[in-house]
């Protein structure tokens, strides 16, 4: 599983909750990407989609496994697609959850509400700022506790971290690395099984963000979760285990047609 890139993201915030229903089916690995959580923050090289893609490609190595499905959200589900489409030998299924990348915007304006609010707080690290941040990932405003944002907020201003971060957005606005994150340039080139999810309300990532990603992934479906933004695996929690663990489950190919004649 691999999380998102807001302030104070990490595999635990973003998969802590879900992770009992994961492991009762999969060997689950929660992993804190370059530059977030207790993972090291070394100065991102190239755009971020392939720095991370790269690392995480030899945590599996140092671990000796050798294929694994993958599950990313928004900056996650970028680096999963990069893997996917770099290491195809090493992917199984994708589960790609309102994706980095891939979202390309057709009738919102660029950068969104939640790009927007991201920006206001590397350039005003405060709560009141990580507050408003949080707030668009989600329409039931009552899960933006105070106790997430204390969490979240002792996260972004550990050491190091509003450096990581910055490595990170700069890697997606220098000319000479932002083209290699436009995955949606390449999503033709996949050939997994891929489950999109979005949350219909998603103020990051809108769903209109989807339908590229849709009509170019050749093995592609969509999932659209009602009254859920940004964060689907926790404000639809129980459909979003649900729907996903099947999917990952699913082992039968659909056998292709041949020609008649």
């Amino acid at each position: 599983m691999l999380h998102g890139g807001g302030p104070g993201a990490s595999a635990w915030s973003n998969f802590g909750p879900a992770l009992p229903h994961f492991a009762a089916h999969f060997r689950t690995l929660l992993v804190d990407q370059p530059g977030f959580g207790g993972s090291d923050k070394p100065e991102v090289v190239g755009n971020y989609y392939r720095h991370a893609a790269d690392h995480v490609v030899a945590l599996l190595d140092e671990l000796g496994i050798d294929k694994v499905h993958l599950l990313g959200n928004s900056l996650g589900g970028g680096t999963a697609m990069r893997l996917a489409l770099t290491y195809p030998e090493r992917v199984g299924r994708l589960v790609l959850m309102g994706p980095g990348g891939l979202s390309l915007n057709l009738f919102h304006a660029d950068p969104t509400e939640g790009v927007q609010r991201l920006m206001d707080f590397g350039a005003d690290p405060s709560r009141e700022s990580l507050r408003a941040f949080i707030s668009t990932m989600v329409v039931n405003q009552s899960l933006v506790t105070d106790e997430l944002v204390e969490e979240r907020f002792a996260d972004a201003t550990a050491p190091g971290a509003q450096e990581a971060m910055r490595s990170m957005g700069m890697s997606f606005w220098n000319p000479e690395t932002a083209e290699d994150g436009m995955l949606w340039r390449e999503a033709h080139r996949l050939r997994k099984h891929t489950l999109l999810t979005w949350g219909r309300e998603d103020r990051v990532n809108p769903l209109d963000g989807a339908m590229v990603a849709l009509k170019l992934i050749p093995k592609a479906q969509l999932h659209v979760f009602p009254n859920c933004g940004h964060w689907a695996q926790i404000e639809a929690a129980a459909e979003f285990a649900e729907i996903t663990t099947a999917f990952l489950s699913r082992h039968v190919e659909r056998p292709s047609r041949e020609p008649k004649g």
